[in-house]
């Protein structure tokens, strides 16, 4: 059975949130010519963040693999071709068709097609959206039982925000990391930091420069902290407590962004 490439959920609320790189299926013909393993693929893939955008009514959530084609980067660069695209990783047995990529390539499109008139839709409704972008990111490259990435340079979480409107967006930004940094994660402080690590890739870009009046595009990168990056395993007491603390910002945002609609005109 072949998945459908993209679940959008539009409810009623300026807040949606996006996990697009949660999908691990691929289909047939990309699939037969995969040399990666499984396990390998699913390392480099962002588990759990689908369950993350349930704090939302509107929803953007991605049931095939970057590894299939990759939504968070630009149409050339979609799909992976050599190592150097793809982490050093072997991705292909052999190059892959012209046919295979076109195919990939014609569910990007589609794919910002149908996210286009959800947010245009969503815009029309409210006057403003912000999108919550989640991923999650790996640090223990050097193997299951290595030491952990620095954290000075890798926060647990990392608000990519490079391509936001600074000035006009900037009260959210902060509210945001505000809420974050203060929320009380089992008797302590998240390490939340902005633009570290990742400062946000190509789906939120498209979506500020899209909508940069109307739309603010928000890339949250989690480190996998809540999860063995290595099996996949979740620890779930983590993981919730994670989801509740994003989803206790939510308030937050929609009065911030309030704030913007309702002083719009001193604003322009």
């Amino acid at each position: 059975m072949i998945k459908q490439f993209c679940t959008l959920s539009k409810g009623n609320s300026p807040i949606i949130t996006a996990a697009i790189h949660s999908g691990h299926y691929v289909r047939k013909e990309v699939a037969e010519k995969l040399k990666i393993s499984e396990i390998d693929r699913l390392r480099e893939e962002d588990p759990y963040t689908s369950g993350l955008t349930e704090i939302s009514e509107s929803r953007i959530v991605c049931n095939r693999s970057r590894f299939e084609v990759d939504i968070n980067r630009t149409r050339d660069k979609a799909v992976y071709i050599s190592p150097r695209d793809a982490w050093g990783l072997d991705i292909w047995k052999s190059a892959p068709p012209d046919s295979l990529i076109s195919n990939s390539l014609a569910n990007y499109d589609t794919f910002y097609q149908e996210v286009k008139q959800m947010l245009v839709d969503t815009e029309n409704q409210f006057g403003y959206f912000i999108l919550l972008d989640f991923h999650s990111y790996n640090h223990l490259r050097n193997g299951p039982n290595a030491m952990p990435a620095d954290p000075t340079d890798n926060p647990e979480v990392n608000i990519g925000t490079e391509s936001i409107v600074q000035d006009y967006w900037k009260p959210v930004i902060s509210k945001f990391l505000s809420d974050l940094s203060n929320f009380n994660y089992l008797g302590r402080h998240l390490d939340v930091r902005e633009n570290i690590k990742f400062k946000g890739g190509n789906f939120p870009r498209w979506v500020n420069n899209t909508f940069s009046k109307s739309g603010c595009a928000i890339a949250i990168e989690v480190k996998k902290f809540f999860m063995n990056e290595w099996t996949s395993e979740i620890y779930q007491k983590e993981y919730e407590t994670l989801k509740k603390a994003l989803a206790t910002s939510i308030p937050s945002l929609i009065k911030e962004i309030s704030c913007i609609k309702n002083n719009k005109e001193t604003i322009y």
